[in-house]
């Protein structure tokens, strides 16, 4: 008796299972609260250690989005922070469900989703987000940050990244079959204006 094999969508995944994503999400949020634990217990709030010329690790409180956004409003923001990481994880998981079969895209989402869900926990337990990495120039600081928040850019990056790549094979396909309707006509499509040389020439940048 012939199986019957899953459909595949056509975005790439087969609507496969979400544990490998979450998996990565689950390390995300450990490593993150694990860091701030030990920070914690090190430092007082607002000392700070100088690792390299450029590097201090540091003990502050955030009680806005990431990199301190909003971190000087009234209160408020404490729960709007928690219902929209609450929210986009729910959302990162449905579509994780649906393109399980995109990896470069899935990474990408359970880094965010790890990272956001691991600010989430900080803001329930303690009103706001700890935050410990400190880089410098001169005098210059970045807004201190943390694990969850280095997720978060990462994942960002990779949605990007994975997002023009995708963009360039579509293209890259496109002209392959512009380039084979052409053959099919003879070969006076071949050099004509936009024959076949023209279809098969790299775009310019």
């Amino acid at each position: 008796m012939a199986k019957t094999l899953p459909k595949q969508s056509r975005s790439g995944g087969t609507g496969g299972t979400l544990a490998p994503w979450l998996g990565v999400a689950v390390i995300v949020i450990l490593a993150d609260q694990l860091t701030k634990i030990a920070i914690a217990k090190i430092f007082s709030y607002g000392e700070g250690r100088a690792i390299t010329p450029f590097f201090n690790l540091v003990l502050v409180y955030n009680k806005g989005a990431a990199f301190s956004f909003l971190a000087a409003a009234g209160g408020w923001q404490r729960w709007a922070f928690t219902a929209l990481g609450v929210v986009a994880a729910l959302v990162i998981c449905y579509l994780l469900k649906r393109h399980s079969g995109q990896r470069l895209f899935c990474t990408a989402l359970a880094l965010i989703m790890g990272g956001a869900l691991g600010n989430v926990l900080d803001r329930l337990m303690y009103g706001h987000v700890i935050d410990f990495l400190d880089f410098h120039v001169g005098g210059w600081h970045w807004p201190a940050f943390n694990l969850a928040d280095s997720a978060i850019t990462v994942g960002a990056v990779l949605l990007v990244f994975d997002e023009l790549r995708r963009v360039r094979r579509t293209h890259y396909r496109l002209r392959r079959r512009r380039a084979t309707t052409l053959q099919g006509m003879g070969p006076g499509a071949l050099h004509g204006p936009g024959g076949i040389a023209k279809a098969l020439t790299p775009a310019d940048g």
